[in-house]
């Protein structure tokens, strides 16, 4: 039985290799085998319990598991692949390049397995969610700034005349936090994503509600457990800035 790294590996590579689990154990039965037992499916039956063969011992329920596994975790990558908006689109500008590079883990959050060791049944999800503050100028040329849930408005819209450039991401008085430097009109809301927290000390933040993690946008402080700030360098737009934040569960 397959108890170290090195044997989930080696799980993996059989799981690669053959289509069934019959394949396997076949391939670790050799000529001398049926000659003296002549009977393959006993043959099959002494390599699973370990008792014949040229290789590890790998349980049907870990070779059947792992290759369920890796099957699911491939029809969903080339599902999602079809999904993404920025899919194929040529990209100039880096705020463009860092919306793609972050839009598969904003539409559905990362799935991996993790390893153990009897089963392979055991999950982890990571989560990676964004806000955008965008600082710019509307059609009518008026100054307009805000935060965007990134992941919320992916599921609200098509950000493909985004990725093309037909149009520009600007934050709308629907986003987390609107305001029109020339109106002066300032709206706040909370997402499904994010609670939006205003009535404080330490100025605006936004609580994750995943894991109720709380991300401070005030450049002048760090951003929070498992936050990043990304100042973004865009030629597209006056200002940008993007937090990221990770959140993991077991499942």
């Amino acid at each position: 039985m397959i108890e170290n790294e090195e044997g989930v590996s080696t799980v993996d590579n059989i799981v690669s290799q053959f289509n069934t689990y019959e394949d396997f154990l076949d391939s670790q039965i050799t000529t001398l085998d049926l000659y003296y037992l002549e009977d393959e499916d006993l043959a099959r039956q002494l390599v699973e319990l370990g008792y014949r063969g040229t290789g590890e011992v790998v349980r049907r329920e870990d070779f059947e598991a792992r290759k369920a596994a890796i099957e699911i975790a491939r029809l969903a990558e080339r599902s999602q692949k079809k999904a993404l908006a920025s899919a194929g689109k040529e990209l100039r500008d880096n705020f463009l390049k860092a919306l793609a590079q972050r839009e598969d883990d904003n539409r559905t959050g990362k799935v991996t397995i993790q390893k153990n060791h009897r089963t392979f049944r055991k999950f982890h999800q990571l989560h990676k969610k964004s806000i955008i503050f965008i600082r710019d100028r509307n059609a009518h040329g008026q100054e307009l700034s805000g935060y965007i849930d990134y992941a919320h408005r992916l599921k609200m819209e098509d950000f493909e005349v985004y990725f093309t450039g037909k149009r520009k991401l600007l934050p709308r008085p629907t986003d987390l936090s609107f305001y029109n430097w020339d109106s002066h009109v300032a709206i706040l809301n909370s997402s499904p994503n994010y609670q939006v927290i205003a009535e404080n000390c330490d100025g605006l933040l936004f609580k994750y509600k995943r894991d109720r993690k709380i991300i401070n946008v005030d450049p002048k402080v760090h951003p929070g457990d498992n936050s990043t700030r990304t100042p973004i360098q865009t030629d597209l737009y006056l200002q940008v800035v993007i937090y990221d934040h990770v959140s993991r569960r077991k499942t």
